[in-house]
């Protein structure tokens, strides 16, 4: 077997820029080809289908075939497929009915933000000052996107839909990561797909029914799927595999700007205040992501390492997906 190569610790090489960029505006369009899809497919059908257009597209690579190390790995990797894709994906589909793409894409970039509030709670540490400063600053971010949309009379059920989707991709995040370390990240993540797709296969057949797709939006779908859900993961893990995952995890705050500007291609309508929430939150994400995470004072350590066996630096590695 080959072994991966080695992180890149200096200068992104020109490959490195590509993958970063390819990745950033597959996962940037995607909200678009969401808008599109939904506007003749139930969300339970466009979500569905974008499932299994991606693991089709994964499928063709041999790395995200490879067997899990334990048969136990599938119920852990079953919820990471309702949690990351099956209810986030209808909800964003449904979300879109009724919001601008644009919108849905800003508020997603406060993916980051969720998924260190919940590390942190989850922990039951209290946060540092810098972690602490970056969770205020992208949330009100967030109100200050979500604010013209409310206030002007939009779909506020919208705006929630996309919020509750986002937060969890933060609870997944935090799940994907010591699975990803034990089983590498393409084999996670196309059964996860699978699981998803397995989920959604009653709701998405149901809706075929009451649909009435058009040749945009079935071409939209399949976009959808085969770019954003199936070679962006690609790209993705081939971009982590170079340069690390706290590095290649730039690519997510690139992922709204893609979407903001392809909204406004798409004529829909963007407010300044919404321009300034969209920089407040990825301050913030910034801010909580670069935050220094607290170590165990020294006896603890000591002590655990009396009381625990060494473990394999291979549990230990870093991964994290910031997905649309």
């Amino acid at each position: 077997m080959n072994s991966p190569p080695p992180l890149s610790r200096g200068s992104f090489a020109a490959r490195d820029w590509f993958l970063l960029a390819a990745v950033a505006l597959m996962w940037g369009l995607s909200f678009i080809f969401i808008k599109i899809g939904a506007e003749g497919l139930t969300p339970a059908t466009v979500a569905w289908l974008r499932l299994a257009f991606g693991a089709a597209a994964l499928a063709l690579l041999p790395g995200a075939r490879a067997p899990l190390r334990e048969g136990r790995e599938w119920w852990p990797v079953i919820l990471l497929g309702l949690v990351w894709m099956a209810v986030p994906f209808v909800l964003f589909a449904a979300a879109e009915q009724r919001i601008p793409s644009a919108l849905a894409g800003m508020i997603n970039g406060s993916a980051p933000l969720f998924t260190m509030l919940i590390a942190t709670a989850v922990s039951r540490k209290g946060p540092g000052k810098r972690l602490a400063l970056g969770l205020v600053i992208g949330f009100a971010g967030v109100v200050a996107v979500s604010l013209p949309e409310v206030t002007e009379g939009g779909n506020t059920a919208g705006i929630l839909m996309v919020v509750a989707a986002t937060a969890l991709y933060g609870v997944a995040f935090n799940l994907t990561g010591p699975l990803q370390a034990r089983n590498g990240t393409l084999p996670v993540i196309w059964r996860s797909q699978l699981a998803a797709l397995i989920l959604l296969t009653p709701a998405g057949l149901a809706g075929l029914g009451t649909s009435a797709p058009t040749p945009e939006g079935l071409a939209a779908t399949a976009a959808l799927g085969i770019i954003s859900t199936g070679t962006a993961f690609a790209c993705f893990a081939m971009l982590v595999d170079r340069v690390g995952a706290p590095r290649a995890s730039i690519a997510t705050y690139l992922v709204p700007v893609v979407a903001i500007l392809v909204g406004a291609l798409a004529s829909e309508p963007l407010r300044p205040i919404a321009l300034v929430g969209i920089v407040l939150v990825l301050s913030g994400a910034y801010l909580s992501s670069s935050a220094p995470q607290r170590r165990p004072c020294a006896k603890a350590s000591i002590a655990g390492r009396r009381r625990k066996r060494p473990i394999s630096n291979s549990t230990t590695s870093e991964t994290g997906d910031r997905s649309p």
